[in-house]
């Protein structure tokens, strides 16, 4: 069902993949917007239990296109060292595929404790735990991962070698 990398020596493990995942900040959500269109939009996110979790307004272009198709791919990258002597970049990156829908209950709750971790773990507990309580407008989204891919240019491949 998902192709796989033509530049295999340039594939990272899923371990490492999911390690892209986890220390990323934000990455792009893709899905099918209006018409037929690609609807590519960064967000924060949180990998999680591995799935990846995001806050939403409950309505808008994003809702709407996963409501209508909930197949979505999120992409993030890692690292993209420019080398000018060389043309390139050196880069790190991973995607993900896979389905989207609203986390409700327990579930909903770690995600978000999850997200406030990671962006404002620094914050005092009761101040989070209000955060999370009082936050009544935004839905937490759960993409359900099927497949996910990571690839690193070639020369950090062959420095692995």
């Amino acid at each position: 069902m998902f192709r796989e990398m033509r530049r295999n020596r340039q594939l990272l493990s899923t371990e490492d993949t999911k390690a892209v995942l986890d220390r990323c900040t934000n990455g792009v959500l893709a899905c099918r917007g209006d018409e037929g269109y690609p609807y590519a939009v960064p967000l924060s996110y949180v990998y999680f239990n591995n799935r990846i979790y995001f806050h939403s307004a409950k309505a808008g272009h994003k809702m709407d296109a996963i409501t209508r198709d909930p197949r979505v791919s999120f992409a993030v990258v890692d690292e993209d060292t420019i080398v000018s002597k060389e043309y390139t970049t050196y880069f790190r990156s991973a995607i993900a595929f896979g389905r989207a829908r609203i986390a409700e209950g327990e579930e909903r709750l770690e995600a978000f404790r999850a997200l406030v971790e990671k962006y404002s773990g620094d914050q005092p507990e009761e101040a989070r735990h209000r955060e999370i309580a009082g936050c009544t407008q935004a839905v937490i989204v759960a993409v359900d991962v099927e497949h996910i891919t990571g690839k690193e240019a070639v020369e950090y491949a062959r420095a692995k070698q």
